[in-house]
């Protein structure tokens, strides 16, 4: 399975699991979806009195220069170990 079809699949999977990922996890799938699928972020940080939508910011914008296909295989890796349990 190439690339792009594992990472679809990925997407498809990743609603399957029972147990719900940690908070550090949920963040990591965030951000390394939307650096596969947008690339470095580009928007300013949301408000102070929002710390989720900040926190999210802050892990996207951790990924800075991760190439496309990384932020894919390790999307991919991280459902994957999810699903293992």
């Amino acid at each position: 399975m190439d690339l792009e079809a594992a990472f679809a699949d990925a997407q498809i999977r990743v609603k399957q699991l029972t147990k719900r990922p940690t908070d550090r996890e949920l963040l990591d799938l965030y951000s390394l979806f939307k650096q596969a699928t947008e690339g470095d972020l580009t928007a300013d940080p949301p408000s102070l009195f929002d710390p989720v939508a900040r926190a999210k910011h802050a892990a996207w914008d951790d990924l800075a220069g991760t190439p496309r296909d990384e932020a894919m295989r390790r999307y991919v890796a991280l459902v994957d170990r999810l699903l293992a349990g």
